[in-house]
């Protein structure tokens, strides 16, 4: 099968670049590469920002006290363990700089920010393997084997991104107490946590108040659909750490609108129901329709995405991803992925009309007939 000739990847937000090589116009594609919430930002809270556009004349309060209140009782956490930034990248940032680990472990393969900012910060990254033929699930006893006395951080991104695997509670609690005997600190970065079918019993919020070696990370971005507003949230209960966390940020660093925009967001029920009632039933549909397929493997997913790993050598995710943009409908190759290769892809879930419409690329990609 002929593909285009460029080996690029694509970030779901590398519209333009798409835009200049396909010669789509960026508003005719529909990203499923991206993560974001397919209802776009709530009515409730187009209309507060609206309202409140004025909050942009003035410089939003630099404790961020009405911020932090109503992230405080979405999370049902303390306010005081609770720090903004500007977008969960900022405060990645700002914990590598402050820790500046002699040794880190990442979980991947995951996000690739992570091991950047720790290079940065002048530490050495180290990986800890979840592999394919365990389903991408991580084996704990094997990860407790890699953790030594210089070992200073751990990052786990969970739901982990790209494999959409969630750990429980008891699964984090031993990370924490092995991490915890060797004062390492656990950063878990929530930011797909919202879209879980059980977003209760694999959150680690629960446990901030009981170990203070855990930082968790979460966001607006994706569930809220709102990453221009960047704006991210730090949870933990070493209230040191969060100071020190905060130091790193330029002062004013989360804007006015996103500000504002808090107020009302965290308290639109009926867009949070509204959000987990479609991602529930098109992660489930999507997910059974791809394992029907006998050249692909699907890893069952936790988040607003798929991974889909093809077995069929004859055919990779470069194939998949220009039949699909032909489309005008755009999915990640993850081959950039640390420990993935050209054979896997991932998308989000989408409206069921364009989940539908990209489900018949992919099948026609692989030569399949329903």
């Amino acid at each position: 099968m002929k593909h285009m000739e460029h080996k690029e990847h694509f970030h779901g937000s590398d519209l333009e670049a798409i835009e200049k090589i396909y010669g789509i116009k960026k508003e005719d594609i529909t990203s499923f590469g991206a993560n974001v919430n397919p209802l776009g930002i709530s009515p409730l809270l187009r209309k507060h920002i609206a309202d409140n556009i004025d909050a942009i004349t003035a410089y939003p309060d630099r404790e961020y006290t009405k911020l932090r209140k109503a992230i405080a009782d979405y999370t049902k956490v303390d306010a005081d363990f609770i720090i903004a930034g500007n977008g969960c990248s900022e405060l990645i940032s700002g914990l590598m700089h402050y820790v500046r680990p002699k040794h880190a472990i990442v979980f991947a393969p995951s996000y690739s920010e992570y091991e950047h900012e720790i290079t940065l910060s002048g530490g050495k990254c180290e990986y800890f393997y979840s592999k394919p033929e365990n389903d991408f699930i991580p084996d704990i006893d094997e990860f407790s084997k890699m953790v030594k006395k210089e070992t200073e951080l751990v990052v786990i991104c969970n739901p982990n991104n790209p494999t959409s695997y969630a750990m429980d509670n008891d699964t984090i609690r031993k990370i924490l107490d092995i991490c915890k005997i060797n004062n390492a600190i656990v950063m878990i970065d929530e930011t797909y946590i919202e879209f879980a079918p059980d977003c209760d019993s694999l959150t680690a919020v629960p446990l901030v108040s009981q170990y203070d070696n855990l930082i968790i990370l979460r966001g607006i971005s994706k569930f809220f659909a709102a990453p221009g507003l960047r704006l991210g949230y730090a949870i933990s209960s070493d209230k040191e750490l969060l100071a020190n966390v905060n130091k790193q940020a330029i002062p004013w660093s989360v804007n006015s609108l996103a500000d504002v925009a808090a107020e009302v967001m965290f308290n639109d029920t009926d867009y949070i129901s509204a959000t987990r009632k479609l991602i529930n039933e098109q992660r489930d549909i999507m997910y059974n329709a791809i394992k029907e397929i006998p050249s692909l493997k699907a890893y069952k997913p936790y988040a607003n995405f798929l991974l889909v790993r093809i077995l069929d050598n004859r055919v990779n995710a470069q194939d998949v991803f220009d039949a699909a943009i032909r489309k005008g409908l755009m999915i990640r190759d993850c081959a950039t992925f640390e420990s993935l290769d050209e054979h896997y892809f991932r998308f989000c879930f989408m409206q069921p009309d364009k989940n539908k419409e990209l489900l018949e690329v992919i099948k026609c990609t692989l030569s399949i007939q329903e």
